[in-house]
């Protein structure tokens, strides 16, 4: 290989790189893929918020529901806080998964804005949420009775995203389809 070749090896790797690089940068964790669709919710024993009271997948199934993972630092759950409140008033189901934070906190952003949670599980560590493949708060997860994630949402559910994405299929869902 001629000595100039060899000079521009080192360019042509970072431009390679870079290539990579800025295909990963473009990435839209709303467009990826949950790896849990169509199977069950993962098994967990975890804490009631506030309490010591074990909840496990036993105590969230048996109904279609929105499970939404939300936080006190999380800037975009306060935007969606309301509409979920708005859904629970309405009947949807809802149980919350309060993800990496202060249960004091979080009974205090309940106690303020509202609860329209069923049943919330404190996943202090976010366990939980690791093995659901939670890239951040909020995320939203519509899990069908029998405990089978049907479809996963990245971000604010508000009625726009309610209306054309989540609420037709847990129409179909209520109705025994499977989604």
């Amino acid at each position: 290989m001629p000595a100039r070749l060899k000079l521009f090896i080192p360019l042509i790797l970072f431009g390679v790189l870079a290539l990579f690089l800025l295909r990963g940068l473009s990435l839209d964790p709303k467009e990826l893929p949950s790896a849990l669709i169509d199977k069950p919710f993962p098994a967990f024993s975890l804490p009631a918020l506030g309490t010591e009271q074990m909840l496990n997948q036993d105590a969230v199934s048996g109904r279609v529901a929105l499970f939404n993972v939300w936080a006190t630092w999380c800037v975009s759950c306060r935007v969606e806080h309301p509409y979920l409140t708005e859904l629970a008033q309405q009947g949807v189901a809802i149980y919350g998964i309060n993800y990496k934070d202060e249960d004091a906190a979080a009974l205090q952003w309940l106690q303020q804005l509202g609860d329209p949670y069923i049943a919330n599980i404190a996943d202090r560590e976010g366990t939980l949420g690791l093995d659901l493949g939670v890239y951040g708060a909020p995320e939203t997860y519509l899990v069908d009775a029998q405990g089978v994630v049907r479809y996963r949402h990245v971000g604010v559910v508000d009625e726009r995203v309610w209306t054309t994405l989540l609420q037709p299929i847990y129409a179909q869902l209520q109705d025994g389809g499977e989604g």
